[in-house]
């Protein structure tokens, strides 16, 4: 891509470098391990750096990195772009084949694994990685591979490098796909400060937040890190969502602003702590990922108070929407995702291909400066998704007069469970490589805790036996947790449409009565 140097502003390793800068006393993250000033981040980064450098990456390679929510996992992300190499997050629930795959596609030259929560993953990804050449690291010491902290101790000090370009290659996220194998959407540099400068413009961050993150950090919570810091906030860092703690920590460390997916929600208003712990030091609860419960929304605004943002976006462009605090009041703007923020353009068109007239659906459509490049070595589905300067979302959604977003359904099979994404095709896929079943259908069914259920249908072989617990263990396995089916019926025949193909609406049906 070929823009005027003049035009272009600070990279975000230059973001990254002055906002630490700015503030070198203040804390940057804290834990129950203990806390860092941002003087210590900058340094740390700077170390991690030079480490890499001298086991001879240059600009241009890629890192794979599986992480927890740990400050070294942002740092480890910080100095990978800012020197002009680029990250993709394998993710913390997947499954070993969907990361081995991640890693081989994404032509990475090492590997890094936080051993506290994954050793034993790390263990069989460093198998894979030593085959392949890959420079293999820990993040502490481990006995599957060398450990960064160890090499940054001994390396000293070091200059915190920004010779990263804009036009180099930033991040590679992968999401599901409905052919069976993830697909990376890849951003360049020049991509990254309009997302951050949405996030600051668009969300109400509080004046310095007070940052309790709670979600996996290689996702969407993980974008909150970097505003925060700008505005000279800390970062509290929790790994796994227990309800008690999350509000006991709220209560302790006086949090003003959080992100939760709808099910995280719920939990803390069923449990009961939150009767007894003190939450008006919360001024922001940003929700999304999963469609909410007007009614459980309804329940938080009266119970915590009107401090709920929901925001929405998918990996391909994010941040898209947002729906204000003030907006919330609103009882009539509830079901709405809001209205886009200030560098995203969103489009409804019907599918004659026209722009759909207000208050009717079509697929949502949007472009702008933080979206994806296109799908990593994926020309085929990049040609599909990015038409005429558009990016086709899948999303069907409509838009009101005044300019609110309304997503009503989704053009493909996508379940979205517990705030994470489920594409039914690749948990068919793993269904019906087990020796009893001849044919799986997977579809989501509403679900209060969920948002939606991952549920399956299976047909077995004639002679062959399998339980659910069986079928249920098999998936796991191939898939992680998140695309495990909750639950599986067992139908006589598969409902098929008229064209012949299954139908999911009866499957639905037949599972919501079951």
């Amino acid at each position: 891509m070929n823009i005027a140097t003049h035009l272009l502003g600070p990279t975000q390793g230059v973001q990254i470098k002055r906002a630490l800068e700015r503030y070198p006393e203040r804390l940057a993250f804290k834990d129950e391990r203990g806390e860092q000033t941002y003087a210590e981040v900058y340094d740390l980064i700077g170390r991690y750096q030079a480490v890499l450098e001298a086991a001879g990456l240059k600009r241009g390679d890629g890192v794979a990195a599986l992480g927890a929510n740990r400050f070294e996992v942002w740092v480890l992300g910080s100095a990978v772009q800012s020197m002009g190499l680029y990250i993709t997050w394998l993710h913390p629930m997947g499954s070993l084949a969907d990361q081995k795959f991640q890693v081989h596609d994404s032509q990475v030259k090492a590997l890094i694994v936080d051993e506290t929560y994954y050793a034993q993953r790390g263990r069989e990804l460093a198998e894979v990685a030593q085959k392949s050449g890959l420079q293999i690291w820990s993040m502490s010491p481990a006995d599957f591979a060398s450990d960064l902290a160890t090499a940054a101790k001994e390396i000293g000090p070091q200059p915190f490098q920004t010779t990263v370009k804009h036009d180099d290659l930033s991040t590679i996220n992968y999401t599901g796909g409905t052919t069976g194998k993830p697909k990376g959407a890849y951003r360049k540099h020049f991509s990254l400060g309009p997302s951050t400068a949405d996030i600051l413009a668009n969300f109400e961050l509080p004046d310095t937040p007070r940052y309790l993150l709670v979600p996996p950090m290689s996702h969407v919570a993980g974008t909150n890190v970097l505003p925060t810091l700008i505005k000279g906030g800390t970062v509290h860092l929790m790994n796994g969502f227990d309800p008690a703690k999350v509000l006991e920590t709220i209560e302790r460390e006086k949090i003003n602003f959080t992100l939760f997916v709808p099910t995280m929600i719920y939990a803390l208003l069923d449990h009961p702590d939150l009767d007894t712990r003190d939450t008006s030091s919360l001024e922001y609860i940003l929700y999304g990922a999963s469609p909410m419960s007007e009614s459980r929304l309804r329940e938080g605004m009266e119970r915590i108070g009107p401090v709920f943002g929901q925001l929405y976006g998918q990996t391909e462009c994010y941040p898209v929407s947002i729906l204000s605090k003030a907006d919330h009041q609103n009882q009539d703007l509830l079901l709405s995702c809001g209205k886009p923020v200030e560098s995203v353009d969103v489009r409804i068109l019907a599918p004659t291909g026209e722009e759909a007239e207000i208050g009717e659906p079509g697929e949502l459509c949007v472009r702008g400066r933080g979206a994806m490049q296109g799908y990593w070595q994926r020309e085929d589905l990049t040609a599909e998704t990015i038409v005429d300067g558009w990016i086709h979302t899948g999303d069907i959604a409509k838009m009101d007069e005044q300019g609110y977003l309304y997503i009503v359904d989704r053009k493909k099979d996508m379940i979205i469970s517990g705030g994470f994404n489920v594409f039914p095709r690749e948990v068919e896929d793993a269904l019906t490589t087990h020796p009893a079943v001849a044919q799986a259908a997977v579809f989501g069914i509403p679900d209060e805790k969920w948002g939606e259920q991952v549920t399956a249908a299976v047909i077995l072989k004639s002679g062959h036996e399998a339980d659910s617990e069986e079928l249920v263990a098999h998936v796991k396995e191939l898939k992680g947790s998140v695309q495990t089916p909750k639950e599986i019926i067992f139908p006589e025949t598969m409902p098929q449409t008229a064209v012949g193909k299954i139908n999911k609406r009866a499957l639905r049906d037949l599972a919501s009565n079951n």
